[in-house]
């Protein structure tokens, strides 16, 4: 799979939505949902401030490589960053791809977290071949809980008190799927 290749299916759009780069004139936007508490709460990275936005979306990879990088997630007509949604490709193929996804609380509650991640699973799976695909949560994110189990993922793990996140011992929930559960649900 060449970088074009995941480049290209990395950026996809939905009737709503266009998954794309974060761009630097994305920062305020990103630093006013992911500084919002009630969101960092559950999140590993919490800008300072928009700067710090600005310095994030400048360590992006041009191309999307193996490690982590972020996508926009943004209405489609209006090009309005509502969320983001962070991609890890494993150094060796056939391994999982770990995601993760934040949407703005004004965006939250109306099914755009869950139509972003099936087509990123629908272009995982089908174009990138991916094997298999797996998110870490808090527990306490019953929102996004609810969102994995109506993926259709099933929970692997749960690990009680190992994760240090903002100043406190916290559990960590594994679901993951494989690329034969996700085409085994699709309809004909």
């Amino acid at each position: 799979m060449t970088l074009g290749t995941i480049r290209d299916a990395m950026e996809f759009g939905t009737p709503r939505l266009r998954i794309d780069r974060l761009l630097p004139g994305d920062a305020q936007a990103l630093y006013a949902y992911r500084g919002d508490p009630v969101v960092a709460r559950f999140q590993g990275w919490r800008p300072a401030d928009a700067d710090a936005a600005l310095a994030f979306i400048g360590r992006q990879p041009g191309e999307p490589s193996i490690g982590w990088f972020q996508r926009a997630i943004r209405l489609r007509e209006e090009g309005a960053l509502i969320g983001d949604l962070g991609v890890c490709l494993p150094a060796e193929p056939g391994e999982s791809v770990e995601f993760g996804i934040t949407i703005a609380p004004a965006h939250q509650g109306k099914g755009y977290a869950r139509e972003a991640l099936q087509e990123m699973f629908g272009h995982g799976f089908g174009q990138l071949g991916w094997r298999r695909v797996h998110a870490s949560v808090d527990p306490r994110n019953v929102a996004c809980l609810t969102l994995l189990r109506a993926l259709g993922m099933r929970q692997e793990a749960h690990f009680r008190e190992s994760l240090w996140l903002h100043g406190e011992w916290v559990d960590d929930a594994v679901f993951a799927m494989l690329a034969r559960e996700w085409q085994a649900a699709q309809p004909l």
